[in-house]
């Protein structure tokens, strides 16, 4: 027999079995060393208690019109005082002047101009007046001629629109959205109210024989149309408001509203959303939609100057008698409160826009808050006779021959 050869178990090579790796543990982390803890928290209440300090002591420097002047004049060259450098204009103090998105409007008998801060002119139209008024709404303005037949809607730096085709113009204004209102006088009647849209098509016309309609507008969201007439009441002189709500489907228009507004010479006439404001001689009347009434009277006083431009109030300027350096500034709200401020200066032109009142003086420009709290001043302004107001708070100053921009 074969001897049977013995298989050899095989042999398999075994490798070392490696463990799985420890985690390393975390290197701690380096620490600030307490004193340097201890600095950086107190630098950090500090800086806190700084800040609320100022925001305190300057809340009314320190504010979101303080920011829209830097990015709207950054590119003005403006001295340390924060005025611009003056610029010529082509007219004169006689003349017409307002402020259009910015910048400086000029109506002359003879010309319709708009110049930038810096003295651009953009607009050079020739017109013939012979009484030219402006009134704006913020973006536009409308120019007419007083009695004439001519009207101009200008707004972005350009003349919008034009007509010659109205008759004797006594009135026009442009409400928020851009409506306009114009009365005019017209046969057979005491006064013709038109209304247009923002593409200054006729949407509605009322024509009163009753009364002679002294001023219209419309108000701000261009639902009530307010219209006041004067006339007699007892036999006394009286001007009587009138409100309408624009039914422009209808055609036929009554009053919803009407109330006396006394014997008082209406001056200067606003209508908001909500309410209409009538300043005249003898006093303020604010009359609501809903047909409340507040105000003020100054019967026993000189009015010398007023504005009715302000957001949400109105300045009076008032004197014990017609002339004179004393006088008492008014600030009325759209409740009928009062503020009253003393003024000893000979005041040349006053000026309100957004939350501020400006009061120009023979040498000096103040700038107040519609709180009458003093915002800014800038002495030595000799030779301005006239400030405009923006609602930032920045300044137009008009002299005989040239105007320049003041930005606090």
């Amino acid at each position: 027999m074969e001897e049977q050869k013995q298989q050899k178990p095989k042999i398999h090579s075994m490798q070392p079995v490696k463990k799985p790796a420890e985690p390393e543990a975390p290197k701690p982390k380096a620490r600030l060393p307490r004193f340097l803890v201890h600095v950086t928290a107190t630098l950090i209440v500090l800086a806190a208690a700084l800040c609320l300090v100022a925001m305190v002591a300057f809340r009314d420097s320190l504010n979101i019109d303080s920011v829209k002047r830097w990015f709207t004049y950054r590119s003005l060259v403006r001295g340390d005082s924060g005025r611009a450098e003056s610029f010529s204009y082509d007219a004169d103090l006689t003349d017409t002047f307002a402020v259009l998105d910015g910048d400086l409007l000029t109506c002359s008998r003879n010309a319709i101009s708009l110049y930038s801060g810096s003295g651009t002119q953009y607009i050079n139209e020739s017109v013939g007046m012979e009484n030219p008024v402006v009134s704006t709404n913020g973006s536009l303005a409308v120019v007419y001629d007083a009695g004439g037949s001519n009207l101009y809607i200008l707004g972005q730096r350009t003349l919008v629109w034009s007509s010659d085709d109205f008759e004797s113009i006594l009135s026009a204004r442009l409400n928020k959205n851009g409506q306009l209102t114009v009365v005019t006088q017209a046969s057979g009647y005491r006064g013709t109210v038109t209304v247009y849209d923002a593409a200054y098509s006729p949407v509605m016309s009322i024509n009163l024989g009753s009364a002679f309609v002294m001023d219209a507008a419309l108000s701000d969201n261009g639902h009530t149309l307010a219209i006041l007439t004067v006339g007699q009441s007892n036999g006394a002189f009286a001007t009587s408001l009138e409100l309408y709500e624009m039914n422009y489907a209808s055609g036929q228009y009554a009053p919803d509203f009407s109330c006396l507004l006394g014997s008082s010479v209406v001056l200067e006439t606003r209508h908001t959303a909500s309410s209409v404001w009538a300043l005249g001689d003898r006093g303020l009347t604010i009359t609501g939609h809903d047909g409340r009434s507040s105000g003020v009277s100054w019967t026993d006083k000189h009015l010398r100057r007023y504005t009715l431009s302000g957001d949400g109030f109105a300045a009076a300027l008032l004197g014990k008698y017609r002339a004179g350096s004393q006088a008492e500034l008014w600030v009325v709200d759209e409740l009928g409160q009062r503020q009253t401020l003393e003024i000893n200066e000979q005041v040349l032109s006053i000026s309100a826009a957004g939350r501020y009142l400006a009061v120009l003086t023979g040498d000096r420009l103040d700038i107040y808050t519609d709180e009458l709290e003093l915002y800014d001043s800038l002495e030595g302004t000799q030779g301005a006779r006239n400030v405009l107001l923006m609602p930032d708070g920045s300044a137009i100053l008009i002299s005989a021959d040239n105007a320049g921009f003041y930005i606090p």
